[in-house]
């Protein structure tokens, strides 16, 4: 499975190629993923590289050659636009010949597609759901990002229902079995039973998993670790998001 970065900077080279036939230059894939250095371009490259995604040609410029997509790349969606490119959507700069397909493109790409989303029960093939940015396993964060990237799943391993994906960021829930860097599987939902862990969104602005306890008229956020509190609300402040059905972990 990629990372977010290593899918963006594949899908940004293979978009480049398809639309000029020259891949971008090491500059323009920093600014592109809004990296501080080529380093971290060099190291991203490496990883494409080592799981097969592309090649790199010697003896020739800006030698970049894809000899394979992700594999749950659906026909005609696109990744979601890097910083950059949707800045440069927002202010028109992008050409009149192509701004029509790009403004389309980029109006599709802040939408979460219902095929990602919904499935049938009993089905055994694979599926993707989106992957919506971090939550923090922890103190609150901010609240949940736009779309990011795609996580493919076994069928089987989510029910009915609409799911999306997150990253966990922080230690705070470590005693229930999810670490930090872990990604999390969430079922929509804007109910939960006490004791199930969810993605809480508190005051409309910070998003977070915690287990959800109910007392009288407060909701209880509990973490699994005994280093962090337990932090209490009143119910009008917290908001269900969504249920942990699942994770994925990469070693």
């Amino acid at each position: 499975m990629l990372t977010k970065k290593q899918y963006e900077l594949l899908m940004f080279i293979h978009e480049r190629v398809r639309e000029s036939g020259v891949p971008p230059s090491f500059d323009e894939m920093k600014d592109a993923l809004d990296l501080r250095s080529k380093s971290g371009i060099h190291r991203l490259i490496t990883a494409l590289e080592e799981r097969g995604y592309i090649k790199r040609l010697e003896k020739r410029a800006r030698a970049l050659e894809i000899i394979r997509l992700p594999d749950n790349m659906a026909e005609g969606v696109r990744p979601a636009a890097t910083r950059n490119q949707a800045q440069r959507m927002t202010h028109g700069e992008s050409g009149t010949a192509r701004g029509g397909r790009g403004a389309s493109r980029v109006a599709a790409d802040t939408r979460v597609p219902s095929a990602y989303l919904r499935r049938t029960s009993g089905s055994d093939e694979q599926v993707t759901i989106p992957l919506l940015g971090r939550i923090a396993a922890g103190t609150p964060i901010e609240a949940l990002q736009n779309r990011q990237g795609d996580v493919p799943l076994p069928g089987g391993l989510i029910g009915t229902g609409e799911h999306y994906a997150l990253e966990v960021t922080g230690d705070s829930m470590i005693n229930a079995g999810i670490l930090d860097g872990d990604t999390i599987i969430i079922q929509r939902s804007d109910t939960a039973q006490t004791g199930e862990i969810v993605v809480a969104l508190v005051d409309e602005s910070e998003a977070t998993l915690k287990r959800l306890r109910r007392r009288g008229d407060s909701i209880a956020l509990e973490a699994a670790n005994p280093a962090y509190e337990t932090r209490l609300y009143g119910a009008d402040r917290v908001r269900i998001q969504g249920r942990l059905v699942g994770l994925v972990r990469r070693y």
